[in-house]
């Protein structure tokens, strides 16, 4: 049954239309059914809507748990569609999710609006003065709301019934309809178990991918492909990218959902200890040991463990890691029986641990072992407009977490968002979303809706970019004027070893002050030194070359 028709047989008594608004409406849903992506539909409903309704902003809004997440918009900041409602934080999102009916908020209804001061056509503070909104059905179940919302006061108070019914059906049959079809694509790429537990298991807000770039959704293709497997996955990209949430959705996602995901951070485990860490020990195998322990892999049994910054495990530990993942067998430090196991390994790094490989740093074997398949995480520069979805999401995080009423960004902190290139990625971003955030506040204290603007964020390019910007111009006439022929892994080491022991200078030898103005964690750092011969002597760095 197409769209119209389904419209058409749930809501006949109101399809004996002769004003043009409803006329509107139908050639619009008659264009709708032979649309060819959610998207395409989204958006001529909402063309449809302003058609038949003038109004100034008009969104979508699927009901997600207690989250509504936005699908589409028009006429709002281009960040809501990053952003995430909970329907009891929200008024009036809350009287519409408990209502049956369409609802016309009065125009002195004191009740806060969540798109105060995100309306493009608004200018200054302006709040939205008409309000509307149609909670959406579908057998009996509320999959999502559809708001209208102007800054002419009464502008919704005149509209008919009929067009009201004729509106309602049209955006759940377009919402149900997007559910429908994203059921059967899943279904005909996945196995049906996988696509039972997707179902069944929905994505926790703070566990969420969210982006619409090209390289956002051949990573989203990525994750489906494999995340119905068990074989073994290696996430790899720059720091701050996102890998430990790639990690998360990649366990959501498998046939192990219900089951636990325990991590792991390599980094932080001391060698001495990374045995026990990951395979348990009893009481008395060494000292301190005090009483019998579970390793990770156990603890992990029937679901999946992510080991992070896999990279920074030693060849002894990586020895002892390798024959777990042959035999799924597990033997604690201690006891001479191995136990068996029913582990999925999910592991991430930042390095190029093919270049490890063939430096000798890192295992062949265990390599292959655990990139079964590969997964790099694109960064942040290389995402289009995501920068901004990421942008709305922190900011209602931010507002959620520091009480505020709203928080929107000023046009110039869009355009200085997009044009900054983030070397620290996601994880950059919302930090700065953060701090900016703090620093508006305190600037406009009492103001019901806190604008953050360009010199909230600091977003200056980093000394470093150019620092190195410079370094590469030397490097290359270098190059130009030298017939020899050039190592790239020597000359990149000895980059690093520069760029090291200068941070480490001016530091005075402060190893966590030097990370972070590399933008590095500290035990990655220290590590990092060590293996390209950088030492620390009387709070001052000194570089040894290595034997």
């Amino acid at each position: 049954m197409t769209l119209i028709e389904r419209v058409k047989k749930t809501h006949k008594s109101v399809f004996d239309m002769t004003d043009a608004p409803l006329s509107v409406l139908v050639e619009i849903a008659v264009d709708l059914a032979n649309s060819l992506t959610n998207e395409d539909r989204f958006d001529r409903l909402l063309s449809a809507v302003r058609s038949a309704i003038p109004c100034d902003a008009v969104a979508l809004l699927a009901l997600r748990e207690d989250v509504l997440v936005p699908l589409a918009a028009q006429g709002l900041s281009p960040d809501i569609l990053g952003r995430r409602f909970k329907a009891d934080e929200h008024p009036r999102f809350e009287r519409l999710t408990q209502s049956r009916q369409p609802v016309r908020f009065a125009s002195d209804c004191q009740l806060p609006d969540p798109y105060d001061g995100l309306l493009l056509a608004t200018q200054g503070d302006l709040p939205v003065h008409a309000c509307m909104g149609f909670p959406l059905y579908s057998d009996n179940r509320l999959i999502g709301l559809l708001t209208l919302d102007s800054l002419s006061a009464g502008v919704f108070d005149d509209i008919s019934q009929k067009t009201l019914s004729i509106l309602n059906a049209l955006a759940a049959a377009t919402l149900r309809s997007a559910e429908l079809l994203n059921m059967l694509e899943y279904k005909a790429s996945h196995a049906h178990e996988v696509a039972l537990a997707l179902a069944l298991t929905q994505e926790a807000l703070s566990g969420e991918l969210i982006g619409e770039s090209a390289a956002m959704a051949q990573l989203r293709r990525e994750i489906r492909l494999v995340a119905s497997s068990d074989f073994n996955v290696l996430v790899t990209g720059e720091t701050g990218v996102g890998k430990e949430l790639v990690a998360r959705t990649l366990h959501q996602q498998s046939s192990r959902c219900n089951e636990p995901l325990v991590y792991v951070n390599c980094a932080a485990v001391p060698d001495a200890l990374a045995e026990s860490e990951l395979f348990g020990h009893v009481r008395g195998a060494f000292t301190g040991a005090n009483s019998d322990r579970m390793g990770k892999f156990m603890l992990a049994d029937g679901g999946t463990l992510f080991l992070d910054e896999i990279g920074e495990l030693s060849l002894a530990v990586q020895s002892k890691l390798l024959r777990a993942l042959q035999s799924g067998e597990v033997q604690k430090v201690g006891r001479d029986k191995p136990e068996k196991v029913n582990v999925r390994v999910i592991a991430a790094t930042n390095r190029d641990l093919a270049r490890e490989v063939k430096a000798e740093t890192f295992r062949a074997d265990l390599y292959h072992r655990l990139s079964v398949y590969p997964i790099q995480v694109p960064p942040l520069r290389e995402r289009d407009q995501d920068v901004l979805l990421l942008a709305g999401y922190f900011i209602a995080a931010t507002r959620r977490k520091l009480g505020m009423e709203q928080i929107r960004l000023a046009p110039a902190v869009n355009e200085a968002l997009l044009a900054y290139p983030w070397p620290g990625n996601v994880r950059e971003l919302e930090h700065t979303i953060s701090r900016a955030a703090l620093r508006a506040r305190s600037e406009q204290a009492g103001k019901r809706i806190v604008t953050i603007l360009p010199e909230h964020c600091d977003l200056s390019v980093p000394p470093s970019s150019s620092t190195m910007l410079q370094s590469d111009h030397t490097v290359s006439a270098e190059l130009a004027s030298s017939h020899k022929p050039v190592n790239l892994k020597e000359e990149t080491e000895r980059f690093q070893r520069e760029l090291i022991h200068r941070t480490l200078t001016e530091e005075q030898g402060n190893w966590a002050a030097a990370a972070r103005a590399l933008s590095l964690d500290r035990a990655n750092l220290i590590r990092l030194a060590k293996r390209l011969g950088v030492h620390v002597e009387r709070r001052h760095a000194v570089v040894r070359d290595k034997p």
